[in-house]
């Protein structure tokens, strides 16, 4: 017997009491443009307030730098206080950084997308622009503690519920796994399948095997956490997100009892036809 909760209709999924908060939108565009407004507004909610905004961003999804990047050069805001903590890097064989210019970068992405776009004197200094380092893991969390927390984790799930490259491991109790801090792994075939697909043509052979990812633990103990989900695997992802149990095997179902989560999808995850 199947688990039912892959059936529910959009009504059933917001309104059976999801483990966490599901908003609907429209279509991609406008989860996008949301995630990007929020950024903006802790940005600038901070700058006022003379205080540093601390967020970790995804690739993946990566529809709101675009519109982050206008409302950047538009309003005029400075990014001079604020530091963007990546999730993750792909690694070669040596389990070293991909190099930047290889299309599956993700440094590499951020630099075209994000920090050539932003205008010179808004744009905040390189040191600010951190990635895990397969070299020193625990810099992540040192730099997190040093800067006084994360203000919100932004980011997407996997096709086995990882959040960044958590990759699912039922070996681990739930507690084990949220202890797990920034450090390389192997990236599971599932995950090297999903992306290959949704980022590479389907190039599985050239697929990365390594990665270095930002803990659960750093994600679990950021303010806020804000997921978006736009793919049509989601459907069913979203559903065991918001109503199946708790277990390593499905890392984000870890983090539905955050204080302050939440999870838009599109109208077109929401339907299941």
């Amino acid at each position: 017997m199947g688990h039912s909760y892959y059936s529910y209709t959009k009504e059933e999924l917001v309104g059976n009491g999801p483990k966490l908060p599901v908003i609907v939108m429209e279509d991609n565009a406008e989860v996008f443009h949301s995630m990007a407004v929020e950024m903006v507004d802790e940005i600038r909610k901070h700058n006022e307030n003379g205080e540093k905004t601390v967020f970790i961003c995804p690739v993946g999804p990566v529809g709101q730098y675009p519109y982050f990047v206008d409302m950047v050069n538009e309003q005029n805001i400075s990014l001079k206080n604020v530091w963007f903590i990546n999730m993750d890097e792909y690694l070669d064989d040596e389990k070293q950084w991909i190099s930047k210019d290889h299309p599956l970068s993700f440094r590499g992405f951020m630099q075209r997308t994000v920090y050539d776009k932003v205008r010179p004197e808004l744009v905040m200094p390189e040191d600010q622009r951190v990635f895990p380092d397969p070299n020193h893991p625990e810099y992540i969390s040192e730099l997190i503690e040093k800067l006084g927390g994360v203000d919100i984790c932004f980011g997407g799930i996997g096709i086995n519920g990882h959040v960044a490259f958590n990759e699912a491991d039922s070996s681990l109790t739930n507690e084990e796994f949220l202890a797990q801090k920034t450090r390389v792994l192997e990236i599971t075939k599932e995950t090297r399948t999903a992306n290959a697909i949704g980022d590479f043509n389907g190039a599985l052979e050239d697929m990365p095997h390594y990665c270095v990812t930002i803990g659960i633990n750093e994600i679990s103990h950021a303010g806020k956490i804000r997921l978006g989900c736009f793919r049509n695997w989601h459907r069913a992802v979203v559903r065991r997100a918001a109503y199946g149990e708790a277990t390593s095997d499905f890392p984000v179902s870890l983090l539905t009892s955050h204080p302050d989560i939440n999870l838009k999808i599109t109208e077109f995850v929401a339907a299941l036809d």
